[in-house]
């Protein structure tokens, strides 16, 4: 049996940030797709940035006042770096899975 819904179709959902349909990116210029993928960058690493301030300030700062002390200084260097050393290795490891992903998909396409 089986419903033949293909799951290997992007964009079933019709998000708001998707490409309106029958644009597909296949065939577009590629100095456009390029700044769609800076843009799309550019736009997750403001949400990282967000996150992080969100996540620091609330670690760090107990008593806001008009200037830091010595040691919400250095937690917020230590928040701020942790979290870039978990975003890297979550980067990594999924970098890593679409490449054994595709690797797999290669291989049984044999």
């Amino acid at each position: 049996g089986g419903t033949g819904r293909d799951w290997g179709t992007p964009g079933g959902s019709g998000s708001a940030m998707d490409a309106p349909s029958g644009v597909g990116l296949g065939g577009a210029d590629p100095q456009l797709q390029r700044f769609i993928e800076v843009e799309t960058q550019k736009q997750r690493f403001q949400q990282l940035v967000h996150q992080m301030t969100e996540l620091c300030w609330e670690k760090c700062m107990d008593k806001p006042g008009p200037k830091l002390d010595s040691r919400a200084e250095t937690c917020f260097v230590n928040c701020v770096e942790r979290f870039i050393d978990t975003s890297q290795f979550i980067l990594n490891r999924l970098e890593q899975t679409q490449k054994s992903k595709s690797a797999f998909s290669e291989s049984l396409s044999d």
